[in-house]
């Protein structure tokens, strides 16, 4: 009897774009992977659903995404003439695929909090190393393409700059989840207008609109979504929670946590741990969204009030008051807010420092410093988006903005 094999070639209905199909067996494979589906655990925009209810969406959604708009976009350019053999294209897919497989627990939010010297990038290149050896070779090109040293330059540009397809899939898709209509982009469009010029990803002059809207889109969810200043709150709330979790961890403080949260809380571990100890990987792909938060509300009857204040806090949503504005906040403000709260709380001035709090946030649109938005003319010509526009003002939009924030408890408010 002939056993029929295993189907690999599946169909998914994704909320954004409807049906899209996972293209091979590979790729099926690495889907399948554990490492993969842990990011089925972590929330693509972190702690965003205390503001936006609907934000509860994954790293495991935006990266099948992702993969979908990476293979429009190649199918688009073969079209317009451009080779890309099987092999990039299963490297670009792959690559798509895995550019975030390094995050974190909340995403963003703990970027720095459990490895101190690695970011996402950093990390999910480590992922791409370790499972190419346990796929035979076969994430090579892909490996190339996300270090940015393989032999052309589009197929990196394609995962990640200015304008690839991870920016296209996660604007659109936060935009969906948030409900904050000011994100939503012509990706479509922007797809269809691609083309390669000199070895360099280009828009057709006819997308220069689109190209145009993505930039605002941009800057407007940044502000009103990814830097919304409560969203910004939680997220500084909880990296204190860990940062306060780990100061007593390291001075052998007995507290619950997952094994894998465990080693992350009570050891410090660096980029040579994770390179010389392969058990590290393997521990941190174990920690997700529900490690973090499950040790948090047990964190909330903790003997230590300024760890079980703050996790109350976190899991009753009283986050911190929050001040923005354009300049730093000066210890004249401080001191007494400091005070305040030391009173209130029971708690030592060093203590305080928990709970009063300033930083500052930046973010720019565009960037033209690096490597840019290139608009095609049909006259084969090439000009820089920021010269190319003359319904917006781009320079303006590049400019990096950077603002100044002070949390505190409410209730030490003087006006409270």
């Amino acid at each position: 009897m002939n056993i029929p094999q295993y189907n690999k070639r599946k169909i998914i209905n994704d909320p954004v774009y409807g049906f899209i199909g996972i293209p091979g067996e590979v790729h099926f494979d690495i889907i399948e992977h554990p490492w993969f589906q842990r990011l089925r655990r972590i929330k693509q925009l972190g702690l965003t659903y205390l503001v936006y209810p609907g934000a509860y969406h994954t790293r495991f959604q935006h990266a099948l995404g992702a993969m979908h708009l990476m293979g429009q976009a190649i199918e688009v350019l073969r079209q317009k003439g451009l080779d890309i053999s099987q092999e990039e294209e299963d490297g670009l897919l792959i690559a798509i695929l895995l550019h975030d497989i390094g995050h974190g627990p909340f995403s963003h939010a703990l970027e720095s909090s459990l490895t101190e010297t690695l970011s996402h990038e950093d990390l999910s290149l480590l992922f791409i190393d370790r499972l190419n050896e346990k796929f035979d070779g076969r994430l090579s090109v892909a490996r190339s393409i996300f270090a940015g040293d393989y032999p052309k330059t589009f197929p990196r540009q394609l995962v990640s700059s200015q304008l690839d397809v991870d920016r296209l899939d996660y604007l659109k898709r936060d935009s969906f989840f948030t409900g904050v209509s000011e994100g939503v982009i012509s990706a479509d469009r922007i797809i269809k207008m691609l083309n390669v010029v000199n070895d360099e990803l280009a828009v057709e002059v006819k997308g220069i609109y689109s190209v145009e809207k993505f930039i605002v889109a941009r800057r407007l969810m940044y502000w009103q979504v990814y830097l919304h200043k409560t969203v910004l709150s939680a997220e500084q709330l909880l990296i204190r929670i860990l940062r306060r979790a780990r100061e007593l961890a390291l001075m052998k403080e007995p507290l619950f946590a997952t094994p894998a949260l465990s080693i992350f809380l009570y050891n410090r571990i660096t980029e040579v741990d994770f390179i010389e100890n392969h058990e590290i990987l393997e521990q941190f792909a174990l920690i997700d969204d529900y490690d973090v938060f499950t040790s948090v509300k047990v964190w909330c009857s903790h003997p230590d009030k300024v760890l079980s204040t703050l996790c109350k806090k976190m899991v009753n949503r009283q986050l911190f008051h929050i001040e923005i504005q354009s300049e730093p906040f000066s210890e004249e403000v401080m001191e007494p807010l400091k005070a305040a709260t030391a009173k209130a709380y029971g708690l030592s001035m060093a203590q305080a420092e928990y709970f009063v709090f300033t930083g500052d946030v930046a973010n720019h649109a565009y960037n033209p410093q690096f490597d840019k938005i290139n608009i095609l003319y049909k006259d084969g010509s090439v000009r820089d988006i920021t010269q190319a526009s003359d319904q917006l003002n781009i320079d303006l939009l590049s400019k990096t903005i950077k603002k100044y924030f002070l949390c505190c408890p409410k209730e030490v408010l003087p006006n409270h």
